[in-house]
Order: structure tokens, then sequence, then C-alpha cells
């Protein structure tokens, strides 16, 4: 019996080392994909440093091809991203919205892409949105129109004549802060109660990958924690 199957794009980071360790955990095939290998994933596509979207979408569309070959995966996660602030009068505002587009809207893209080559029909796409992006984030301009985009990206996939597989779901996740080591380091004061434990995350993927609780696809899911308790709801 095979096993499942699921890429992990941006598999290196925090989250997305978390998220390869609870698949593979549950016996899955993994696959990272980030600009470091992730020694616990059974496979690693190394992505190349680009000033070219197109350039870098083009080398890791042949590079997962190359990898999968025939092979359908049950699941694609984009957990690509980071973080810049500065307002538009800042002098950092061109280069902090290049690398928020880079991180989060290139990745995205090229995951909906590897979806429609390599989901399976009735496979999962997950794209990394931001709750402030529902609104105005004006002391951060870049990342809010860069999780924005992803938005409107995930509503796009949902919608008819996106290219998505048959009966394939495309959800993103809307979190407002993760519990992370850099974010701890960062914020040392802050109320840790109430961000987003990166288990969590990893769980909900792998019951939405196997069906369970699965939201409709399209659907912006804010991930909001109280006093240590996170609840998944679409947003309004």
């Amino acid at each position: 019996m095979t096993a499942n199957r699921v890429i992990v794009y941006g598999g290196k980071g925090a989250l997305g080392s978390r998220i390869v360790q609870h698949f593979r955990s549950k016996g899955w095939w993994v696959a990272s994909i980030d600009m470091v290998a992730n020694e616990e994933a059974d496979e690693n596509v190394i992505v190349k440093m680009s000033e070219s979207f197109t350039e870098q979408a083009g080398l890791v569309t042949t590079d997962v091809s190359q990898l999968l070959g025939e092979q359908k995966v049950d699941a694609i996660l984009c957990v690509a991203g980071g973080w810049a602030g500065g307002n538009c009068s800042s002098k950092d505002l061109y280069k902090n919205s290049d690398l928020m587009w880079k991180q989060s809207v290139w990745t995205s893209t090229i995951s909906s892409h590897l979806a429609s080559l390599h989901l399976k029909p009735g496979g999962l796409l997950t794209l990394a949105g931001a709750k402030a992006a529902l609104s105005g984030t004006g002391g951060m301009v870049g990342y809010g129109m860069a999780k924005a985009a992803v938005h409107q990206l995930c509503q796009s996939l949902a919608a008819k004549n996106s290219g998505m597989p048959s009966e394939a779901t495309a959800v993103a996740i809307l979190p407002v802060t993760l519990d992370t080591p850099m974010n701890r380091k960062f914020m040392p004061k802050a109320d840790f109660s109430s961000w987003t434990p990166l288990e969590y995350i990893a769980e909900l993927f792998f019951n939405w990958a196997t069906g369970v609780d699965r939201p409709a696809s399209g659907s912006l899911m804010e991930l909001v924690t109280t006093a240590g308790e996170t609840k998944a709801t679409p947003a309004q």
C-alpha cells in the first residue's frame, strides 16, 4: 500500500518543520521545499534565491516534476512567509514590500500551480494568510498587501475554471501570532497564551488532509488563540 504523500512549501521554517515532523510521525511520505534542506523530510527541493519570479517558479516546478514523476500527492501545504513592518513613509517600504511579495505571493502562486499539476482529485492545498490583512495594516503595508493577495488567490482557486483538480480544496489560514522561537525572542514580554501553537496547526492540517472537519474550498480560516485555546473559524 502506497503511503500518503504531502509537500510542505517552507518545510524548514519553524511551522514547516513541525508539520514535516507531524506528518512523518503518521507514516506519510513528506517532501520539503525551502532554501535549506530539512533532514527529517523524505525528499527536499532546494529553492534558489532569484530576483526573477518566473525563473524561481520555473526551477521549483521542474524540480518537483522530476521528483514526483507520475505520482500525485494528497496535500500541498504552503507555510512559507515572513513578517516586515513599515508604513508608506518608511525608508524600507520598497525593500520590505518586495520581500513580503517574494515570501508570501511567490510561494503561494507556485504552490497553486503545483497543485494543478500534482495534487490528487479531492486533495488539499493550504495557503498562509493573516487575520491582520482582513483590514488596513498601516504600520506594515507590505505585509498586509501580500497577505491580502494570498486571501484573494485562495478564493480564486475555489472559483469556477480555477485549474484546480476536481473536488480539491484550497484553504487559507489566517493566524494572528504564531508561537515560534523567533517570535518569543523578539517579543519576550508578550502574552504567549494568545499565540497559536505550531502543534495545533500541524494537527489541523493533518485532519483536513485526511478529510476530518475540512472547510469548504476558498475558506479563509481565522486562527484565534485565547487563554491557550485555539479556535479555527471562517472569516466573516
